[in-house]
């Protein structure tokens, strides 16, 4: 079973038990010497109601001072006016205990203690309690990567050769000489060539070659040779 729970809370519940009790007794007896003191100094025939209401104010207002300044606190704001009240009301209750009290600082001691127990266990119940710390764990650190460089290990392997497809032998093509175009044997130069083919083999005894039948007739090579092969007096 669990008691961690149950402990603050026991704590918490003898603490308000202990300040009950101070509280009624010191405030029965810090109330009585307020109110005392406040009739001793009134004019005669005050009510005993007056006493009470500045035992009262002077108690009570401390207490009030006490909420304001811790709830000011909580929300940033100036605690100036309420400190200075719960000093001027502080001031007046001990005021009205030293006044009763016998004189001599033991009479003066013992005439506050009731005060001072009073607001002194009102300031620790009111003061706000600590924060719990919480375990602080240091923030990890970032671990950087471990980086390890491998030698990346290439093998070569030889190309294969090239697989050599034999090319085929070509024969070259014949060369053949163009056919000679045909040449047209202008008829009119028949008998001219023919007159002059037996003139030069008369001559010379040697049958008339196209050159120089082209210059006789004055015709080109072709035309020439194309005549005496029509007029059968070509050379042989």
């Amino acid at each position: 079973m669990n008691r961690q729970p149950t402990a603050p809370r026991i704590e918490g519940l003898v603490l308000v038990l202990i300040l009950i009790a101070v509280a009624g007794f010191a405030g029965a007896a810090s109330f009585t010497h307020v109110k005392d003191w406040t009739l001793a100094n009134s004019p005669t025939g005050t009510g005993a109601w007056f006493g009470w209401a500045n035992a009262v104010i002077s108690e009570l207002v401390p207490i009030a001072c006490l909420l304001t300044i811790r709830r000011r606190r909580r929300a940033g704001a100036s605690i100036g006016y309420p400190l200075f009240l719960l000093i001027a009301a502080a001031g007046l209750s001990l005021s009205a205990q030293l006044a009763v009290a016998k004189p001599g600082i033991s009479g003066w001691l013992l005439s506050a203690v009731p005060a001072l127990a009073f607001m002194a266990l009102v300031k620790l119940v009111l003061a706000p309690a600590p924060a719990p710390e919480q375990p602080t764990t240091p923030p990890a650190t970032p671990v950087e990567p471990i980086r390890v460089q491998v030698a990346e290990q290439v093998t070569t392997e030889p190309a294969p050769p090239a697989a050599i497809t034999p090319t085929p032998a070509v024969d070259p093509e014949p060369v053949t000489a163009p056919a000679p175009e045909p040449v047209d044997v202008p008829t009119h130069l028949l008998p001219m060539a023919r007159f002059a083919a037996v003139q030069h083999e008369q001559a010379t005894g040697q049958p008339i070659t196209p050159a120089e039948l082209a210059d006789r007739l004055d015709v080109t090579p072709p035309v020439a040779g194309q005549l005496l092969v029509t007029i059968g007096g070509g050379a042989r």
